[in-house]
């Protein structure tokens, strides 16, 4: 089967759960086959969104549920926790809007707003407003990139024999110095 059906046919459920936990390199993605016509852009930006949504839902849920215990045991990071959930109470749309760009908070961003105990009537409303948002902001960053690399992609197979030339070049000088190398050292060896 061709990589192009097989983004046709089930690009959409991929961008779906691979925006629930990580979404910056699968958004664009996306964006790039928007681009190329294998996905239609706006339902890239709503598969995106609807997974980036579920995962921080879910993941606020599971702080509602676990963080209080969770966030204990990082005892040395304790000052910035509360500092951290004080800013979440005082600017909810901020933290929760925010917290999606934010980068390697994409996780832990969620689990301290619901740890603070932000109500889930605040946060649902932000939470769909960032992710669509985050997911239009990174589906036409991709789609731009792919004007940039869809006249690379279309010779992708020249750039691999080039690359596959300079990997054995570069080989081959590697094994040719560890050879003199090797065969300086024997020689040395032998001389004493």
């Amino acid at each position: 089967m061709d990589i192009n059906n097989l983004i046709s046919q089930y690009g959409y459920a991929a961008l779906i759960v691979g925006s629930m936990a990580e979404g910056e390199t699968v958004t664009l993605l996306g964006g790039v086959a928007a681009h190329q016509g294998l996905l239609r852009f706006w339902l890239v930006v709503a598969s995106v969104a609807l997974g980036g949504m579920i995962g921080d839902q879910v993941l606020y849920l599971l702080g509602r549920r676990f963080g209080g215990r969770l966030l204990k045991r990082f005892s040395r990071h304790q000052k910035k926790i509360r500092k951290a959930q004080r800013l979440i109470q005082e600017h909810p749309w901020l933290f929760v809007i925010g917290s999606r760009f934010m980068y390697g908070f994409r996780i832990i961003g969620p689990i301290l707003i619901g740890a603070s105990r932000l109500s889930p009537k605040i946060f649902l409303p932000l939470n769909i407003v960032g992710a669509i948002v985050w997911a239009l902001l990174f589906t036409t960053l991709g789609y731009l990139g792919g004007e940039v690399i869809a006249p690379w992609l279309h010779h992708l197979d020249q750039h691999l024999k080039h690359w596959a030339w300079l990997m054995v070049v570069v080989i081959a000088v590697i094994a040719v110095r560890v050879w003199f190398w090797h065969r300086d050292r024997q020689s040395a060896e032998s001389e004493e």
